[in-house]
Protein backbone atom coordinates (compact mmCIF):
# COMPACT_ATOMS: atom_id res chain seq x y z
CA UNK A 1 0.00 0.00 0.00
CA UNK A 2 1.19 3.47 -0.87
CA UNK A 3 1.37 6.60 1.29
CA UNK A 4 -1.80 8.40 -0.81
CA UNK A 5 -3.63 4.95 -0.41
CA UNK A 6 -2.61 4.69 3.54
CA UNK A 7 -3.47 8.25 3.99
CA UNK A 8 -7.24 7.64 2.28
CA UNK A 9 -7.64 3.99 4.81
CA UNK A 10 -6.72 6.46 7.36
CA UNK A 11 -9.54 8.76 6.39
CA UNK A 12 -11.90 6.42 5.61
CA UNK A 13 -11.70 4.91 9.37
CA UNK A 14 -12.06 8.33 10.63
CA UNK A 15 -14.90 8.72 8.97
CA UNK A 16 -16.47 5.54 10.40
CA UNK A 17 -15.43 6.62 13.95
CA UNK A 18 -16.57 9.95 13.71
CA UNK A 19 -20.27 9.20 11.33
CA UNK A 20 -22.09 8.94 14.14
CA UNK A 21 -22.13 12.67 14.55
CA UNK A 22 -24.34 13.13 12.01
CA UNK A 23 -27.34 11.26 12.75
CA UNK A 24 -27.53 12.61 16.72
CA UNK A 25 -30.39 14.35 17.41
CA UNK A 26 -29.53 18.21 17.56
CA UNK A 27 -30.35 19.76 20.71
CA UNK A 28 -30.44 23.68 21.66
CA UNK A 29 -28.21 24.80 23.65
CA UNK A 30 -29.84 28.77 23.32
CA UNK A 31 -33.72 28.94 22.73
CA UNK A 32 -33.31 32.63 22.90
CA UNK A 33 -31.30 32.78 19.94
CA UNK A 34 -33.64 30.19 18.19
CA UNK A 35 -36.37 32.22 19.09
CA UNK A 36 -35.03 35.22 17.59
CA UNK A 37 -33.99 32.73 14.23
CA UNK A 38 -37.75 31.63 14.06
CA UNK A 39 -39.17 35.51 14.50
CA UNK A 40 -36.82 36.99 11.76
CA UNK A 41 -37.71 34.18 9.40
CA UNK A 42 -41.57 35.00 9.60
CA UNK A 43 -40.26 38.51 8.96
CA UNK A 44 -38.58 37.60 5.76
CA UNK A 45 -41.51 35.76 4.49
CA UNK A 46 -43.96 38.57 5.55
CA UNK A 47 -42.12 41.21 3.44
CA UNK A 48 -40.23 39.61 0.89
CA UNK A 49 -42.99 36.89 -0.70
CA UNK A 50 -44.50 37.58 -4.00
CA UNK A 51 -47.68 36.34 -4.65
CA UNK A 52 -48.81 33.18 -5.89
CA UNK A 53 -45.17 32.20 -6.67
CA UNK A 54 -42.56 30.59 -4.26
CA UNK A 55 -39.74 33.81 -4.89
CA UNK A 56 -38.72 36.49 -3.03
CA UNK A 57 -38.32 40.00 -3.93
CA UNK A 58 -34.64 41.33 -3.73
CA UNK A 59 -35.39 44.14 -1.03
CA UNK A 60 -38.05 45.66 0.92
CA UNK A 61 -39.41 47.97 0.18
CA UNK A 62 -39.07 46.73 -3.37
CA UNK A 63 -38.55 50.20 -5.58
CA UNK A 64 -37.77 47.59 -8.59
CA UNK A 65 -37.32 50.60 -10.70
CA UNK A 66 -34.22 52.47 -8.74
CA UNK A 67 -31.87 49.21 -7.42
CA UNK A 68 -28.87 48.33 -8.76
CA UNK A 69 -27.24 44.61 -8.09
CA UNK A 70 -23.62 45.52 -7.43
CA UNK A 71 -22.69 42.04 -7.57
CA UNK A 72 -23.33 41.08 -11.18
CA UNK A 73 -20.52 40.64 -14.33
CA UNK A 74 -22.65 41.92 -16.45
CA UNK A 75 -23.42 46.21 -16.63
CA UNK A 76 -26.67 44.95 -19.04
CA UNK A 77 -27.82 42.83 -16.21
CA UNK A 78 -27.09 44.89 -13.47
CA UNK A 79 -29.48 47.77 -14.82
CA UNK A 80 -31.98 45.52 -15.44
CA UNK A 81 -35.29 45.92 -13.15
CA UNK A 82 -36.81 42.57 -11.71
CA UNK A 83 -39.45 41.68 -10.04
CA UNK A 84 -37.88 38.68 -8.21
CA UNK A 85 -34.44 38.75 -6.02
CA UNK A 86 -31.00 37.07 -7.98
CA UNK A 87 -30.11 33.84 -7.26
CA UNK A 88 -27.55 35.03 -4.52
CA UNK A 89 -30.09 36.38 -2.06
CA UNK A 90 -32.43 33.84 -2.88
CA UNK A 91 -29.94 31.02 -1.76
CA UNK A 92 -30.09 32.68 1.72
CA UNK A 93 -32.87 31.57 2.66
CA UNK A 94 -31.85 27.96 1.64
CA UNK A 95 -28.70 28.58 4.11
CA UNK A 96 -31.28 29.88 6.69
CA UNK A 97 -33.41 27.32 6.75
CA UNK A 98 -31.21 24.27 6.43
CA UNK A 99 -29.39 25.58 10.03
CA UNK A 100 -32.81 26.04 11.44
CA UNK A 101 -32.99 22.08 10.35
CA UNK A 102 -30.40 20.91 11.57
CA UNK A 103 -30.69 23.40 15.10
CA UNK A 104 -34.10 21.37 15.74
CA UNK A 105 -34.38 18.82 13.54
CA UNK A 106 -38.35 19.83 13.46
CA UNK A 107 -40.07 18.05 9.89
CA UNK A 108 -42.00 21.45 9.42
CA UNK A 109 -38.25 22.82 8.47
CA UNK A 110 -37.72 20.12 5.83
CA UNK A 111 -40.98 20.54 4.48
CA UNK A 112 -40.46 23.92 4.09
CA UNK A 113 -37.23 23.51 1.99
CA UNK A 114 -38.94 20.69 0.07
CA UNK A 115 -42.30 22.54 -0.89
CA UNK A 116 -40.97 26.37 -1.14
CA UNK A 117 -37.57 27.23 -1.02
CA UNK A 118 -36.25 24.38 -3.07
CA UNK A 119 -39.13 24.75 -5.45
CA UNK A 120 -38.27 28.21 -6.28
CA UNK A 121 -34.50 27.29 -6.35
CA UNK A 122 -35.33 25.38 -9.70
CA UNK A 123 -36.66 28.42 -11.34
CA UNK A 124 -32.94 29.31 -11.54
CA UNK A 125 -32.17 25.82 -12.70
CA UNK A 126 -30.21 26.79 -16.29
CA UNK A 127 -31.18 23.54 -18.67
CA UNK A 128 -30.01 24.55 -21.98
CA UNK A 129 -25.83 25.11 -21.07
CA UNK A 130 -23.99 22.15 -20.17
CA UNK A 131 -22.65 21.40 -17.70
CA UNK A 132 -26.32 21.86 -15.65
CA UNK A 133 -26.25 24.73 -13.25
CA UNK A 134 -28.01 27.33 -11.67
CA UNK A 135 -28.38 30.75 -13.34
CA UNK A 136 -28.11 34.06 -11.81
CA UNK A 137 -31.76 35.11 -12.84
CA UNK A 138 -35.15 33.11 -13.20
CA UNK A 139 -34.87 31.12 -16.13
CA UNK A 140 -38.26 32.32 -17.92
CA UNK A 141 -36.16 35.64 -17.96
CA UNK A 142 -33.32 36.61 -20.57
CA UNK A 143 -30.40 34.26 -20.34
CA UNK A 144 -28.13 35.25 -17.03
CA UNK A 145 -24.51 34.42 -16.09
CA UNK A 146 -23.83 31.56 -14.05
CA UNK A 147 -21.81 32.17 -11.05
CA UNK A 148 -19.38 29.52 -9.53
CA UNK A 149 -19.35 30.78 -6.30
CA UNK A 150 -23.09 31.37 -6.02
CA UNK A 151 -23.63 27.16 -7.44
CA UNK A 152 -20.97 26.32 -4.99
CA UNK A 153 -22.74 27.74 -2.04
CA UNK A 154 -25.60 25.85 -3.20
CA UNK A 155 -23.56 22.62 -3.56
CA UNK A 156 -22.39 23.21 0.34
CA UNK A 157 -26.27 23.23 1.30
CA UNK A 158 -27.60 20.23 -0.67
CA UNK A 159 -24.72 18.13 1.05
CA UNK A 160 -25.73 19.51 4.38
CA UNK A 161 -29.01 18.61 3.97
CA UNK A 162 -28.28 15.22 2.69
CA UNK A 163 -26.07 14.87 5.46
CA UNK A 164 -28.76 15.38 7.81
CA UNK A 165 -31.50 13.35 6.10
CA UNK A 166 -29.53 11.23 3.70
CA UNK A 167 -32.33 11.35 0.85
CA UNK A 168 -29.81 10.74 -2.55
CA UNK A 169 -31.94 13.64 -3.80
CA UNK A 170 -29.85 16.49 -2.23
CA UNK A 171 -26.89 14.01 -2.73
CA UNK A 172 -27.36 14.11 -6.70
CA UNK A 173 -27.76 17.53 -6.72
CA UNK A 174 -24.70 18.28 -5.02
CA UNK A 175 -22.77 16.28 -7.21
CA UNK A 176 -24.19 17.85 -10.24
CA UNK A 177 -23.27 21.21 -8.94
CA UNK A 178 -19.37 19.79 -8.55
CA UNK A 179 -19.55 18.86 -11.82
CA UNK A 180 -20.39 22.63 -12.70
CA UNK A 181 -17.84 23.90 -10.14
CA UNK A 182 -14.93 21.54 -11.99
CA UNK A 183 -15.54 22.96 -15.42
CA UNK A 184 -14.74 26.40 -13.95
CA UNK A 185 -11.34 25.15 -13.01
CA UNK A 186 -8.28 25.11 -15.80
CA UNK A 187 -4.33 25.52 -15.33
CA UNK A 188 -3.56 28.93 -15.82
CA UNK A 189 -2.15 30.05 -12.47
CA UNK A 190 -1.49 26.65 -11.27
CA UNK A 191 -5.07 26.28 -11.19
CA UNK A 192 -8.01 27.65 -9.28
CA UNK A 193 -12.01 28.18 -9.91
CA UNK A 194 -12.99 31.09 -11.60
CA UNK A 195 -15.43 33.41 -10.42
CA UNK A 196 -17.94 33.94 -13.62
CA UNK A 197 -18.51 30.95 -16.31
CA UNK A 198 -19.14 34.01 -18.76
CA UNK A 199 -16.29 36.30 -17.39
CA UNK A 200 -13.12 34.29 -16.79
CA UNK A 201 -10.75 37.23 -16.21
CA UNK A 202 -10.16 35.92 -12.24
CA UNK A 203 -9.73 33.19 -9.36
CA UNK A 204 -11.72 34.34 -6.40
CA UNK A 205 -11.36 33.16 -3.18
CA UNK A 206 -15.10 33.25 -2.70
CA UNK A 207 -15.16 30.29 -5.36
CA UNK A 208 -12.01 28.27 -4.15
CA UNK A 209 -12.30 28.82 -0.30
CA UNK A 210 -16.23 27.10 -0.81
CA UNK A 211 -15.57 25.15 -3.43
CA UNK A 212 -12.88 23.59 -1.65
CA UNK A 213 -15.48 23.34 1.79
CA UNK A 214 -17.41 21.60 -0.69
CA UNK A 215 -15.44 18.68 -1.95
CA UNK A 216 -14.35 18.20 1.93
CA UNK A 217 -18.10 18.06 2.88
CA UNK A 218 -19.01 15.60 -0.38
CA UNK A 219 -15.58 13.29 1.45
CA UNK A 220 -17.32 13.21 4.28
CA UNK A 221 -20.65 12.27 2.40
CA UNK A 222 -19.82 9.64 0.00
CA UNK A 223 -16.18 8.52 1.56
CA UNK A 224 -15.06 9.15 -2.48
CA UNK A 225 -11.32 10.11 -1.96
CA UNK A 226 -11.28 12.25 -5.07
CA UNK A 227 -13.15 14.90 -3.16
CA UNK A 228 -10.41 14.84 -0.56
CA UNK A 229 -7.67 15.28 -3.28
CA UNK A 230 -9.80 18.22 -4.95
CA UNK A 231 -10.66 19.98 -1.44
CA UNK A 232 -7.10 19.52 0.13
CA UNK A 233 -5.70 20.91 -3.46
CA UNK A 234 -8.24 24.01 -3.71
CA UNK A 235 -6.90 24.62 0.29
CA UNK A 236 -3.74 24.68 -0.90
CA UNK A 237 -3.74 26.41 -4.07
CA UNK A 238 -5.82 29.60 -2.06
CA UNK A 239 -3.65 29.81 1.05
CA UNK A 240 -0.14 30.05 -1.59
CA UNK A 241 -2.19 32.15 -4.42
CA UNK A 242 -4.61 34.32 -2.05
CA UNK A 243 -3.45 35.01 2.03
CA UNK A 244 -1.74 37.71 3.11
CA UNK A 245 1.48 36.91 4.71
CA UNK A 246 1.18 39.56 7.07
CA UNK A 247 -1.96 39.10 8.87
CA UNK A 248 -3.24 35.39 7.58
CA UNK A 249 -6.40 36.67 6.28
CA UNK A 250 -7.54 36.29 2.68
CA UNK A 251 -7.45 38.70 -0.44
CA UNK A 252 -10.63 38.53 -3.04
CA UNK A 253 -9.49 37.34 -6.09
CA UNK A 254 -5.91 37.48 -8.52
CA UNK A 255 -6.19 38.28 -12.21
CA UNK A 256 -4.89 36.15 -14.99
CA UNK A 257 -2.26 38.65 -15.10
CA UNK A 258 -1.47 38.01 -11.35
CA UNK A 259 -2.49 41.28 -10.30
CA UNK A 260 -4.25 40.43 -6.69
CA UNK A 261 -7.41 42.46 -5.86
CA UNK A 262 -6.96 42.75 -2.17
CA UNK A 263 -10.07 43.91 -1.04
CA UNK A 264 -10.84 41.43 2.37
CA UNK A 265 -14.02 40.01 3.35
CA UNK A 266 -15.05 38.07 5.95
CA UNK A 267 -16.87 35.39 4.06
CA UNK A 268 -13.12 34.16 2.06
CA UNK A 269 -11.58 34.15 5.16
CA UNK A 270 -13.99 32.23 7.07
CA UNK A 271 -14.07 29.10 4.79
CA UNK A 272 -10.71 29.31 4.25
CA UNK A 273 -10.87 28.97 8.32
CA UNK A 274 -13.72 26.03 7.99
CA UNK A 275 -11.72 24.38 5.14
CA UNK A 276 -8.52 24.21 7.52
CA UNK A 277 -10.96 22.81 10.30
CA UNK A 278 -12.32 20.55 7.87
CA UNK A 279 -9.08 19.07 7.18
CA UNK A 280 -7.88 18.98 10.16
CA UNK A 281 -10.92 16.43 11.28
CA UNK A 282 -10.13 14.35 8.72
CA UNK A 283 -6.36 14.15 8.72
CA UNK A 284 -5.45 15.04 12.24
CA UNK A 285 -2.34 17.17 11.01
CA UNK A 286 -2.17 19.93 13.48
CA UNK A 287 -0.69 22.44 10.87
CA UNK A 288 -4.42 22.36 9.65
CA UNK A 289 -5.40 23.39 13.31
CA UNK A 290 -3.19 26.24 13.50
CA UNK A 291 -3.68 27.58 10.48
CA UNK A 292 -7.81 27.87 11.29
CA UNK A 293 -6.88 29.29 14.65
CA UNK A 294 -4.58 31.81 13.11
CA UNK A 295 -7.43 32.76 10.77
CA UNK A 296 -9.73 33.08 13.21
CA UNK A 297 -7.56 35.12 15.73
CA UNK A 298 -7.32 37.79 12.51
CA UNK A 299 -10.49 37.39 12.24
CA UNK A 300 -11.64 38.57 15.25
CA UNK A 301 -9.05 41.37 15.29
CA UNK A 302 -10.11 42.57 11.67
CA UNK A 303 -13.80 42.23 11.70
CA UNK A 304 -15.02 43.08 14.96
CA UNK A 305 -14.92 46.09 16.76
CA UNK A 306 -15.10 47.28 20.68
CA UNK A 307 -17.94 49.24 21.12
CA UNK A 308 -19.15 51.17 24.34
CA UNK A 309 -22.85 50.58 24.82
CA UNK A 310 -25.24 53.12 26.27
CA UNK A 311 -24.85 51.45 30.00
CA UNK A 312 -21.29 52.12 29.73
CA UNK A 313 -20.50 48.36 29.25
CA UNK A 314 -17.70 47.40 26.29
CA UNK A 315 -18.69 44.55 24.10
CA UNK A 316 -17.38 42.90 20.66
CA UNK A 317 -19.28 43.94 18.29
CA UNK A 318 -18.93 43.07 14.29
CA UNK A 319 -18.27 46.23 12.31
CA UNK A 320 -20.42 47.52 9.68
CA UNK A 321 -20.53 45.44 6.30
CA UNK A 322 -22.18 42.65 4.06
CA UNK A 323 -24.23 40.68 7.25
CA UNK A 324 -23.97 37.37 5.07
CA UNK A 325 -20.49 37.49 4.67
CA UNK A 326 -20.34 37.67 8.73
CA UNK A 327 -22.87 34.71 8.80
CA UNK A 328 -20.02 32.41 6.18
CA UNK A 329 -17.65 33.32 8.66
CA UNK A 330 -19.63 32.14 11.33
CA UNK A 331 -19.51 28.72 9.83
CA UNK A 332 -15.75 29.10 10.00
CA UNK A 333 -15.66 29.46 13.67
CA UNK A 334 -18.05 27.16 14.60
CA UNK A 335 -16.18 24.63 12.91
CA UNK A 336 -12.74 25.50 14.43
CA UNK A 337 -15.41 25.67 17.61
CA UNK A 338 -15.89 22.00 17.09
CA UNK A 339 -12.31 20.77 17.23
CA UNK A 340 -11.05 22.90 20.02
CA UNK A 341 -14.03 24.05 22.13
CA UNK A 342 -12.73 27.52 22.15
CA UNK A 343 -15.57 29.66 22.71
CA UNK A 344 -14.45 33.25 23.35
CA UNK A 345 -15.11 33.97 19.35
CA UNK A 346 -18.30 33.10 19.86
CA UNK A 347 -18.93 34.94 22.40
CA UNK A 348 -18.37 37.91 20.33
CA UNK A 349 -21.04 36.81 18.05
CA UNK A 350 -23.71 36.40 20.67
CA UNK A 351 -22.83 39.67 22.24
CA UNK A 352 -23.08 41.01 18.83
CA UNK A 353 -26.12 39.30 17.65
CA UNK A 354 -27.85 40.00 21.43
CA UNK A 355 -26.92 43.94 20.93
CA UNK A 356 -28.78 44.13 17.19
CA UNK A 357 -31.70 42.39 18.61
CA UNK A 358 -32.71 45.14 20.81
CA UNK A 359 -30.48 48.23 18.44
CA UNK A 360 -30.32 47.02 14.68
CA UNK A 361 -33.97 46.28 13.77
CA UNK A 362 -37.34 47.95 12.44
CA UNK A 363 -40.75 48.11 13.36
CA UNK A 364 -41.48 44.95 11.13
CA UNK A 365 -38.64 43.05 12.50
CA UNK A 366 -35.71 43.65 9.66
CA UNK A 367 -32.03 44.26 9.98
CA UNK A 368 -30.02 46.99 9.40
CA UNK A 369 -26.29 46.40 8.31
CA UNK A 370 -25.44 48.52 11.09
CA UNK A 371 -25.83 46.39 13.90
CA UNK A 372 -24.91 49.04 16.36
CA UNK A 373 -28.22 50.52 15.34
CA UNK A 374 -26.37 53.87 14.96
CA UNK A 375 -27.37 53.89 10.90
CA UNK A 376 -30.18 52.47 9.41
CA UNK A 377 -30.57 51.29 6.12
CA UNK A 378 -33.95 52.57 4.12
CA UNK A 379 -33.82 49.70 1.93
CA UNK A 380 -33.50 46.09 3.36
CA UNK A 381 -31.85 43.71 1.49
CA UNK A 382 -33.44 39.97 1.52
CA UNK A 383 -30.34 38.67 1.54
CA UNK A 384 -29.34 40.39 5.47
CA UNK A 385 -32.26 38.71 6.48
CA UNK A 386 -31.84 34.99 5.40
CA UNK A 387 -28.06 35.85 7.06
CA UNK A 388 -29.78 36.55 10.51
CA UNK A 389 -31.54 33.88 10.54
CA UNK A 390 -28.86 31.48 9.77
CA UNK A 391 -26.69 32.83 12.28
CA UNK A 392 -29.29 33.29 15.07
CA UNK A 393 -29.99 29.54 14.30
CA UNK A 394 -26.41 28.10 14.18
CA UNK A 395 -25.18 29.76 17.42
CA UNK A 396 -28.63 28.39 19.08
CA UNK A 397 -27.30 24.89 18.67
CA UNK A 398 -23.74 25.90 20.60
CA UNK A 399 -23.46 24.64 23.55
Amino acid sequence: MNSKQALFSLLICVLAITGCDTQKQALVGNELALTRAKQTLDSLYQNYSVSGTCLLRENYPSNIGDYTATYLASEEQKNMPNLYSYLWPYSGTFSAVNALLETTSDANYKSLLDNKILVGLEEYFDTRRTPEAYASYINSAAQSDRFYDDNVWLGIDFTDVYTLTKEAKYLQKAQLIWNFIESGMDSNLGGGIYWCEQKKESKNTCSNAPGSVLALKLFKATKDSTYFVKGQHLYEWTKANLQDSTDYLYFDNIALDGKIGKAKFAYNSGQMMQSAALLYQLTGDKNYLTDAQNIARACHNYFFMDYATEQGKTIKLLKKGDIWFTAVMLRGFIELYQADRNKAYLDSFNQSLDYAWEHARDEKGLFSTDLSGNTHDNRKWLLTQAAMVEMYARLAAVK
